[in-house]
């Protein structure tokens, strides 16, 4: 089943909109209390002492036994991968989702299993090949790095095959019957050509479901996770490992998504988002959301920053043995002399001129620039060169427009691109149950 940029991730997260809302339990008087169906007394009084904030650090799912090695290992291996650094307080908690994690992962290859889906050794192979390359190692590298850092390659291995062997049960048991009609892809099509200029906005997102007697534990945790990505924890490295969303195998990636289209907790927090921020955690039907901003655009309306540059940059470095005085003369050189550069055909010449290296490059968008570049470079004409930047220890830069490709009128989703899109989003809710409905048919013991 294809994946799909704008419609496919707004039409996901609409769905869910069917489930019980869960309130932020500190959010103070005048929430409305979640409906439970339990028949729950307003004053209970408990018996015993429980703290549910306490969790063996193992546990024996359906007779399959998952050791305090493996949480270790797969905790070195998600933070190792990611140069994430935790403190003591806050690997706790992480080991009790990677635990809750890998009980999800045990019971679907389980349900996989049952259907006589099995994932061979060559595809698991085949898979920790392209992996290791994602990480730009060899499988050799990857493995030797995996034990360095206290994991294993059969942590990673075991990972690969949930994750294929829950696609595969998907594909048997949920795809083929998902159909989507054709008079809900022409309300589709029609309703993004009304929204044609206004914003949408690409979206990541990190779903944490919770039920009401959990509620309290899960907003903690997506409290710490937004606490570490300020500190500096990338995003993905969360959504890869904790969300519970399918998109978690995408590192989160919603697409292009009109926010209109979301849960309306969500679309209030997107339309104030800016791009970079991070909102959350987002209390939404059946657990809380965490958004992160990518990037911005107008809906069916070309826009600037996605025009394709030809670029030649040119920069020099400084020697370490340079005082301050010298280099910033040296700086000066170098931006008088490429402020007089006429087009791309002399930047050969004036680099060999001041001793400065010059490298090519001829199809980037600039939206894949950092931000304090793409306001220059939309209005840099061709021929002409950027201010220069840099620092003393990095050296100084600047970019010369050697061409343009602007971008074409956009277009709306074709049919079958939409229709696809519908699809993945009702495949994505009926996973969503499927897990749940094994989770509360599973004997788990803690030891």
């Amino acid at each position: 089943m294809k994946r799909l940029g704008a419609f496919a991730a707004a039409t996901m997260l609409a769905g869910i909109a069917a489930a019980q809302t869960v309130s932020d339990p500190q959010a103070g008087a005048g929430q409305d209390t979640p409906a439970t169906n339990l028949n729950l007394p307003s004053n209970l009084q408990v018996f015993g002492k429980v703290d549910p904030n306490i969790r063996k650090a193992t546990a024996i799912v359906n007779e399959t036994v998952i050791t305090g090695t493996d949480v270790d290992q797969r905790l070195a291996m998600i933070t190792g991968l990611r140069g994430v650094q935790v403190s003591d307080a806050e690997r706790d908690q992480l080991r009790l989702q990677v635990l809750r994690a890998i009980i999800d992962e045990t019971l679907q290859i389980q349900a996989a299993a049952n259907e006589d889906i099995k994932v061979a050794p060559a595809e698991i192979e085949q898979s920790f090949t392209r992996v290791s390359r994602n990480f730009q190692r060899t499988p050799e590298q990857m493995k030797a790095f995996l034990e360095q850092i206290g994991s294993s390659e059969r942590s990673l291995r075991r990972q690969i095959e949930g994750e294929l062997a829950w696609t595969r049960l998907l594909r048997r048991q949920v795809e083929p019957f998902i159909s989507v009609g054709e008079e809900e892809v022409k309300a589709i099509i029609a309703r993004l050509e009304a929204a044609k200029g206004t914003e949408e906005a690409h979206l990541k997102e990190i779903y944490l479901s919770a039920t009401p007697d959990r509620a309290a534990e899960v907003l903690e945790n997506g409290r710490k996770m937004i606490e570490q990505m300020r500190g500096g924890a990338p995003f993905e490295y969360f959504a890869r490992n904790f969300s519970e969303a399918t998109t978690k195998a995408v590192e989160g990636d919603l697409g292009w998504i009109n926010p209109a289209v979301l849960p309306d907790q969500l679309a209030a927090a997107a339309k104030t988002m800016q791009v970079g921020q991070i909102a959350g955690p987002i209390a939404i039907p059946g657990g809380y959301s965490i958004l992160y901003m990518v990037d911005k655009r107008q809906v069916l309306t070309a826009d600037p920053r996605d025009a394709r540059l030809s670029l030649r940059q040119m920069s020099v470095k400084f020697s370490t043995a340079l005082t301050q005085e010298q280099i910033q003369a040296r700086a000066a050189e170098f931006a008088q002399v490429t402020q007089k550069i006429q087009g791309c055909g002399n930047v050969n010449a004036v680099a060999q001129q001041i001793g400065a290296e010059v490298v090519d490059n001829d199809a980037i968008r600039i939206r894949e620039l950092p931000a304090q570049l793409q306001d220059l470079m939309i209005n840099l004409q061709v021929g002409q060169a950027t201010p220069p930047f840099g620092s003393p220890t990095e050296g100084v830069r600047v970019l010369v427009l050697c061409g343009r490709d602007d971008p074409a009128t956009a277009n709306a989703p074709n049919p079958e691109q939409i229709q696809a899109g519908l699809e993945q989003e009702r495949v994505n809710l009926r996973a969503q149950r499927m897990l749940r409905d094994l989770r509360r048919d599973a004997i788990v013991e803690y030891q």
